[in-house]
């Protein structure tokens, strides 16, 4: 029978991130670090919106993009927010940013086409481009603090580049790229022809300044990707956003409608909501997200891992100390069963990661104390 399925298929494997999740999810009183899932709930008034939208049957088919009251909010949302000009021709809703990305690479790649990824990366792009037959070439960021470069970018670049997949602010390190460096970035982009997959679903998170597209520089070249499940711990509801220029979105909306038709029409009525209505909803998590970095990082520094402070999100991707002879998996594994602290190892987000380990502080102030406390105790050993 397993003959008869794609080889491709076959040959790709679930994320890194689920798999050492599930390994210790039966392991009982444990703080779990691993997952990025925001700890605050989803706004009262948007879950209101859905709640009223179920009462009024808004349970029909919506258009394949979205709906038109969805897409307008959604376009002068972006324009407020981040100085994109996107009509509302040029917007598609997506079943979140993961069908996005999906989407996105279904609708340029070819067979033999080569992806740039900076690395460490998510690892929810690479088996997508495997599965068009493409080939994801990593660029190696450990040496300058997790930001890519536009030196590495262009010496990374070959006739067979299509694309580079530029997410920012990262996962898994929570870094960010400042203006004059997507400027750079930008100009090289400009002069290779390739397109960028710029995924900005962490743009609300960012703790120093504002968040710069860089679609607002090379907009003829971007596939802008963004969505509500960070900005308004809307995770479960399923929202993300697609923006290109037309001719672009005129190509991806074929590939969206045959996939999913269209995003729940329930979501989509709360999405409206929280666009129209909850511009700052993202304020008070960022300002919570940002106190807690400062707690981790301080517990972390004293117990002896390398850190770069995260510029947005809600990770760190942490060193470990060279007292530490484990590989990332084994030490994360006992970790886990010692200590009951879930952390996902380096190896699960990149071929470098083998000395680090992904921390998400997407947890109560009294969690993060706990587990902190409990991997001091673990680290003693390594001193």
């Amino acid at each position: 029978m397993s003959k008869q399925l794609r080889q491709a298929v076959q040959e790709i494997e679930i994320s890194g991130i689920r798999k050492f999740n599930t390994r210790v999810a039966g392991i009982p009183d444990m703080i779990r670090l691993t997952l990025g899932e925001p700890d605050f709930p989803t706004p009262e008034h948007v879950k209101q919106a859905a709640i009223e939208a179920i009462h009024n049957d808004f349970t029909n088919y919506t258009p394949n993009a979205g709906t038109p009251e969805l897409l307008e909010a959604a376009s002068q949302y972006f324009r407020e927010k981040y100085d994109l000009k996107y009509s509302t021709k040029e917007i598609i809703v997506t079943v979140g940013a993961t069908e996005a990305i999906n989407t996105a690479l279904q609708t340029i790649l070819v067979a033999g086409d080569e992806v740039l990824l900076p690395d460490p990366i998510y690892p929810g792009y690479e088996p997508l481009i495997h599965l068009m037959d493409a080939t994801a070439i990593k660029i190696d960021t450990t040496e300058t603090a997790f930001k890519l470069t536009a030196e590495q970018l262009r010496a990374s670049i070959t006739p067979k580049t299509k694309a580079l997949i530029l997410p920012y602010p990262s996962n898994p390190t929570g870094v960010t790229l400042t203006v004059e460096e997507l400027e750079q970035i930008a100009e090289v982009i400009r002069e290779s022809g390739i397109f960028v997959i710029a995924d900005e679903i962490y743009s609300e998170l960012t703790f120093f300044g504002t968040h710069t597209s860089i679609a607002t520089m090379i907009r003829e070249q971007t596939i802008v990707i963004n969505g509500l499940s960070k900005s308004h711990a809307m995770i479960g509801w399923r929202i993300g956003f697609l923006m290109a220029p037309e001719a672009i979105t005129d190509q991806l909306i074929k590939v969206h409608q045959y996939a999913v038709t269209c995003a729940s029409s329930i979501s989509q009525k709360a999405a409206q909501e929280a666009l129209l209505h909850g511009k700052d909803d993202a304020v008070q998590m960022r300002t919570e997200y940002n106190t807690r970095a400062g707690f981790v990082q301080d517990r972390l520094t004293k117990m002896g891992f390398s850190i770069i402070r995260p510029d947005g999100a809600f990770y760190f991707f942490a060193k470990l100390p060279d007292s530490v002879q484990e590989n990332s998996f084994d030490w994360a594994i006992e970790l886990a069963e010692v200590a009951k602290v879930a952390v996902v190892p380096g190896s699960a987000f990149s071929e470098k990661g083998d000395r680090y380990f992904r921390l998400s502080f997407a947890a109560s102030f009294i969690k993060l104390a706990e587990a902190m406390d409990r991997m001091s105790t673990f680290m003693e050993k390594y001193e």
